[in-house]
């Protein structure tokens, strides 16, 4: 996988990525960013949650100019809370170049978005039904569109959107760049890509296997501020040979490592902004063991190889299932027996099922080690190596000051205090670290037929997508859109309103599709047919 400083990107694109806090990309970005920058057609085929949105994002906000006055992207979505949480991620993405975005759906006002076009957004987000309420009324014209962008799209043509899809295109130049992104590929998408889509190169992540059955995974749910002295408990329980806690940023590696250190653990930080010199330096260490913790981001942690690593510590959850997977797979290798623990927080737990569900592998729920269980694993690591100097029966100098205490002194009072001096009290010492925001995958409710569920995610993998109500409208619940435009953007029916009342499919299915973004079950083939 690419950092996203490999992509060539504008420097104000390449800043929002990096305060967002992401280095590496998604393989669904590391195969479709180098083939949007060239402004080839692409057909990409991935599951919700894998970073999608930044993978045509990216390239999208990278080639427009920010003195730019018409439309000339448009990004169409099956649902109006996809529409609004694409808006707002293009927001983040191109908070430091200006690029301006408007999302437009059913059921809010539309004297509000007219009133919005007027400030000349340069990104369109929209639900067809909507969108074709606005061509009609022709407060939107699409002659300047040079991109587009179908995402989740056999989502949309589900909904019965086909139609209103083909009338959108064909008022799109056709000297455009379009992009489709589907988690599958059936007949009536094939028909759809080959209509509009002129040699489309086509990406498709397919989920490797899956974990390795040697690596014990657990995981611990655990409130964020919780999570350093959660930490220190489970090192002092495990006591690990050597272990890799992997945290989401470069910020995170500094803070933890520096707290580990303050508390009294032999712990170093490895991540992109260390020069090679520092880099080999900590790894040298690392593989002598002279220090037995090892605190690394993904991009730093690619490509490592060191023998021995009985332990991950997954302190932040990793932004996709892949990265979870090359992560642990850092342990239990040569035929030894490896542990992978993650810190999950509760608005992160739809984010590990949709992990689990990815690499086919239960994660096991396991409580927070107490105190007692921390105190007691350090004294049995203690009395394990006190054994291990017994044995090697090289201790003959130390006999005659042992034989002159044990006149003074009961034998289990000086051994007690043998093992409290070499277990070593840890140090107490006040740790604040600065949060990071979770990664979480919502719930999406499902509708009155379906009981499916599928998660998705935010920019740089499984975030934060707004779920909707099932019934059709979201009364009392008010989606916030993050454009350039200003304002809020209130949330209305949940399908877009012209669209109300079809057949879940032109397929012949006959199940409504609310307008949330709950998913249609998919068999088994389906859910794992990509990433």
């Amino acid at each position: 996988m690419k950092t996203f400083a490999e992509f060539g990107l504008e420097t104000k694109v390449l800043q929002a990525i990096t305060e967002l806090g992401f280095e590496e990309s998604t393989p669904i970005q590391d195969k479709s960013i180098p083939i949007a920058l060239t402004g080839k057609d692409l057909i990409g085929q991935a599951q919700t949650g894998t970073g999608k949105t930044a993978a045509f994002g990216i390239p999208m906000i990278n080639k427009i100019p920010v003195t730019e006055d018409r439309i000339v992207a448009l990004i169409m979505t099956p649902t109006r809370e996809l529409a609004i949480q694409v808006a707002e991620e293009i927001g983040k993405l191109s908070r430091y170049k200006g690029t301006r975005s408007l999302p437009i759906y059913g059921g809010q006002d539309i004297g509000r978005q007219i009133r919005a076009l007027k400030k000349r957004p340069q990104i369109i987000i929209g639900t067809p039904g909507r969108l074709l309420d606005h061509i009609n009324r022709k407060t939107i014209r699409l002659d300047d569109v040079q991109t587009v962008v179908l995402d989740e799209a056999d989502e949309m043509l589900d909904m019965g959107f086909m139609d209103d899809i083909q009338a959108i295109l064909k008022l799109v130049p056709e000297e455009r760049h379009t992009m489709l992104f589907s988690a599958t590929m059936p007949p009536n998408i094939q028909r759809l890509a080959q209509q509009f889509l002129k040699e489309p190169e086509h990406v498709s992540v397919i989920p490797k296997n899956i974990t390795a059955p040697l690596i014990d995974q657990a995981y611990i749910e655990i409130h964020e501020r919780q999570k350093f002295d959660g930490l220190s408990r489970l090192l002092d329980m495990e006591s690990p040979d050597l272990a890799i806690i992997f945290g989401r940023t470069k910020r995170r590696v500094d803070e933890l490592s520096e707290a580990l250190q303050k508390r009294g653990y032999s712990a170093e930080g490895l991540h992109g902004d260390l020069s090679q010199n520092q880099r080999d330096n900590v790894m040298r260490k690392f593989r002598d063991g002279s220090i037995d913790v090892l605190v690394a981001t993904d991009v730093a942690a690619r490509g490592l190889d060191v023998s021995g690593v009985t332990h991950v510590i997954n302190f932040d959850l990793p932004q996709d299932p892949e990265s979870y997977v090359h992560r642990i797979g850092r342990t239990g290798r040569a035929g030894k027996e490896g542990t992978a623990w993650s810190f999950v927080t509760s608005r992160e737990i739809d984010h590990l099922h949709f992990i689990e569900k990815v690499t086919r592998q239960r994660i096991t729920r396991k409580p927070l080690p107490s105190m007692a269980e921390a105190i007691e694993g350090k004294q049995r690591l203690t009395a394990e190596r006190l054994l291990e100097i017994v044995q090697e029966e090289d201790s003959q100098e130390y006999k005659g000051t042992a034989i002159q205490l044990l006149d003074r002194y009961d034998s289990v009072q000086l051994l007690a205090a043998a093992l409290k001096l070499l277990t070593g009290e840890k140090k107490d010492v006040n740790i604040e670290l600065t949060p990071e925001d979770p990664i979480r995958a919502k719930k999406r409710r499902p509708d009155v037929r379906s009981s499916g569920r599928r998660f998705s995610g935010g920019p740089f993998g499984s975030g934060s997508r707004s779920g909707g109500s099932s019934s059709g409208s979201s009364r009392g619940r008010d989606y916030r859109g993050n454009s350039s435009s200003g304002g809020g953007y209130k949330g209305g029916s949940s399908r877009d309103s012209s669209s109300r009342g079809r057949s879940s499919s032109s397929e012949g299915r006959s199940d409504y599709r609310g307008g949330d973004s709950s998913r249609r079950p998919r068999s088994s083939s389906d859910d794992y047919v990509n990433k």
